[in-house]
């Protein structure tokens, strides 16, 4: 594992208990309408199992299985103490068709085309290796499946994407030191968002890792990107 996966997998382990909380506080609750509709991008996927990449407390998980109640939804994440909350959330919804795993995003443990579609919201900005990760999404689904992935995004649009670099550059660092008394996390959070590629941009990285039919649409005001592609 890299340096990077290591630092990044050691900065949701220590934020893992208040990451439900600061999701919530930072999007003023919209992150699980975002899951939502990104639930509901895969809902036309054929039959078979759902990947859930990076699932962490499982959110996503839930809207997927919401979304296919008909089909299992595999939660997979490299942070135990993610999954520790994960697994208190399903029992505590008596959710029994959403089994949870440790597993790295970029050598996952599963045959070629074992799922129908995959899901990773807030994931691939985290990875050491972008083009890597994207095709072993592409790899573990199905002919026909569908691959979805949420990403914060800058909006790019004068006046608006100025007010929400300032929010995301100086408020959020201010509030995950106040409640998740980890302000290098969520400082970490926009330099992450910086540095990452444009919507149209990873719409080509994903198209390059074999996907077909990639499009995105913007949701949260323009600063969420939800990209949707065909194995």
């Amino acid at each position: 594992m890299t340096g990077k996966a290591e630092a990044v997998r050691a900065m949701f382990t220590r934020i893992a208990a208040r990451y439900d909380l600061m999701n919530s506080l930072m999007t003023g609750g919209q992150h699980h309408a975002w899951r939502r509709v990104a639930a509901a991008a895969v809902a036309p996927a054929p039959p078979g199992l759902a990947l859930d990449l990076a699932t962490g407390t499982g959110d996503l998980a839930l809207a997927v299985r919401a979304a296919r109640p008909a089909h299992s939804v595999v939660g997979a994440d490299f942070s135990e103490a993610m999954l520790h909350h994960a697994r208190v959330k399903l029992r505590a919804r008596r959710e029994e068709r959403v089994p949870l795993l440790a597993a790295d995003a970029l050598g996952l443990p599963f045959r070629d085309a074992t799922f129908a579609c995959v899901t990773s919201a807030f994931l691939l900005r985290n990875l050491a290796d972008l083009a890597a990760g994207l095709a072993e999404m592409a790899r573990v689904t199905g002919r026909g499946g569908l691959v979805a992935t949420l990403e914060i995004t800058r909006p790019g649009l004068p006046g608006w994407d100025a007010l929400f670099g300032l929010y995301f550059n100086r408020v959020v660092p201010l509030i995950g030191a106040l409640v998740a008394r980890d302000r290098a996390a969520y400082t970490y959070l926009p330099q992450s968002v910086e540095r990452f590629v444009t919507p149209a941009g990873l719409a080509q990285l994903m198209t390059r890792a074999g996907l077909r039919n990639v499009h995105y649409r913007r949701l949260g005001l323009g600063t969420i990107a939800l990209h949707v592609g065909t194995a």
